[in-house]
This record gives structure tokens, sequence and C-alpha cells, in this order.
């Protein structure tokens, strides 16, 4: 049926997952990498299988029957994932990502909340106009606020931008030094408005979780600082993947 998509085993297209797979809850990390890292975590954890960038692992954590998929870079293949997890059932969606600070003030290493998004990307714009908000649930955001305080993590909780272009679209000069005035203003103009970090999935996330009636956060790991041209990869990683598995012992306690 070319309206809804699935395999000869009824499964969704792209994520290739069944409902008995999947929970309540759902981590959704860009690399299919971070999903066997984020399954460590997990009580009774099972690899599902790969299809594309979609990676999936199930298990538990603490009460809660969980699933981690991987959505692969930005947010068409992100809404793939969204729209084929909520079919099956999953209710909550928690970003695991990882972002570029442009703030001096949040260094490499440490972990960004975001609260909300500027939607950048042109993934949301398929389903809502300019006007209409991307932001997190409430009760998701404190609950992986008070994770991260916990563990004694350096966080931010604020604004991200989600772009779809990794160079011009977050304000670096492209190949042949191709460099539109905008791209070039970029930074300070974010920066002037409080954004906290470039990332490439939440604006998606926090749209459609808002249209299709989910619950949505996103946590990432600082691996660069804009402002100081710092990069480290992979910092910040495991604290943002240990704050999202904490946070999903939190949500009863937000009413999520």
């Amino acid at each position: 049926m070319a309206e809804e998509p699935r395999d000869d085993g009824g499964r969704p297209y792209h994520v290739r997952l069944a409902r008995k797979d999947v929970g309540r809850v759902a981590f959704l990390p860009g690399d299919p990498g971070r999903v066997p890292r984020i399954a460590e975590r997990f009580h009774d954890a099972r690899d599902l299988g790969s299809h594309r960038e979609f990676r999936a692992f199930a298990g538990r954590v603490g009460s809660e029957k969980v699933v981690a998929v991987s959505t692969g870079i930005g947010g068409p293949a992100a809404a793939i994932a969204i729209e084929e997890l909520a079919r099956l059932g999953v209710k909550v969606m928690i970003r695991v990502g990882t972002c570029g600070a442009i703030t001096p003030e949040v260094r490499t290493g440490s972990v960004i909340i975001a609260d909300a998004a500027v939607r950048m990307d042109g993934t949301s714009a398929q389903y809502v106009p300019p006007g209409y908000p991307a932001a997190a649930t409430p009760g998701v955001v404190m609950a992986l606020g008070e994770a991260a305080a916990s563990r004694g993590e350096r966080y931010a909780v604020g604004i991200t931008a989600s772009t779809d272009a990794f160079y011009v679209g977050q304000g670096r000069e492209s190949f042949g030094g191709y460099f539109p005035s905008g791209s070039a203003r970029l930074l300070d103009d974010m920066r002037a408005a409080r954004v906290l970090c470039f990332e490439m999935e939440a604006a998606t996330l926090f749209t459609l979780g808002r249209v299709f009636g989910l619950k949505t956060g996103a946590v990432f790991g600082v691996v660069a600082n804009r402002v100081t041209n710092h990069l480290k990869l992979d910092a910040g990683v495991d604290d943002a993947i240990d704050t999202a598995v904490d946070a999903v012992k939190l949500l009863r306690k937000y009413a999520i």
C-alpha cells in the first residue's frame, strides 16, 4: 500500500520495527553508532537490527519499556523515524545528540538541554507555517534538568537552532570560499538572540511532537564551541546519554 508503505511483515517501511518491539518511550540519537551505547544503560537490551540509517535496540529503563532508534543526519530522516514510531505507539521521544555551542560560557564537554528550537530546517515547514513554535514538552525538559543536576553535570537549558546545512547553514565558510552574507552574520545574530547552539534535528522533533500530541525533549553533548574554535569529538556524549536515561526514570514525577 503506497499511502502507508510497509514491508512484507507489515512493519513500517523505514524503521522496520513492530509494535511489540517498542514501548512508550524512544531515544532518538542521530548516529547509528550511538544506539548500542545508549542500550548499554538498558536492562534486557535487545538488538532489533538496522535498515538504512535506522538502527534500533530495545530494553527497559526502570519500569519503562524503551527503544533507541537512530535517525541519521537532519530533519527529513528524523521526521520519518518520528512518523513511524508514532504509528507504532511511541508517546515520548527524547533526542540524544551532539551540538556546537555558540556562546563562550558553554564549554566543550558540557551538556545542553533544549527547551525550544529556531526552525532553520526545511522539514518542519512541510507540516506547519513559519510562525508555528518548535517547543519541547516542559515536563520532559524538567526531568532532563533534574537528571543532569543530580549527576553534577555542567549543563545549560535554552534554545537551539536546527539547520539543514552543516557548513553555510551554521555560519561556516563553504567549499571554495563560498560564504553568503547571511551566513557570515549568522553566529552573531543567533548569539544576540541568546541561542545556545547549532544542531540539525530538534526543531523537527519539537514541531512534529506538538502536531502529533507527543511528549518531546532533547539533550546534547557539546562537542564544539564556535566562539573559542575548540573541537573535541565525542565530548559530553556519555553525559547526555546518562541524562536522558535517568530522565526517563523521572517522567512520572512530571506527569509524563
